[in-house]
């Protein structure tokens, strides 16, 4: 089956303590069997109303092919870790697993033309 999860993480970690807490969440993932499809971290945000009275976080989004067993022990860890503000994970149907497909290569269409000014800038 496939899923997404969006996460918010608290506003007062460095990039680098950013980046661990996605790999430790991506890895309780790929520990149990799952294979991520999309990752994209949204950097810092601002919250539509204050959570923990903070008024910020760092969003990340993660796209997976997973048995339905492991969204249990993903959100598991998710409770256990105060780093983690929020959490909404649910299961893709084919509609928005075409969208989030198409959404995706619209993203590297993105980025392959970025990369292409550049070069001819230069």
């Amino acid at each position: 089956m496939k899923y997404e999860t969006v996460f918010i993480l608290t506003p007062v970690l460095s990039d680098a303590q950013m980046k661990e807490a996605v790999e430790k969440f991506t890895k309780v993932l790929t520990d149990n069997g799952a294979t991520i499809v999309n990752e994209e971290l949204w950097g810092l945000r601002k919250l539509a109303y204050p959570i923990q009275k903070k008024s910020t976080g760092f969003y990340t989004l993660v796209e997976f092919d997973a048995d339905p067993t492991i969204v249990k022990k993903l959100e598991t860890s998710f409770r256990r870790d105060e780093r983690v503000l929020r959490f909404l994970t649910f299961r893709l149907d084919k509609y928005a697993a075409e969208y989030a497909e198409k959404r995706r290569s619209l993203k590297k269409g993105e980025a392959t033309t970025t990369t292409n000014e550049a070069t001819k800038e230069d």
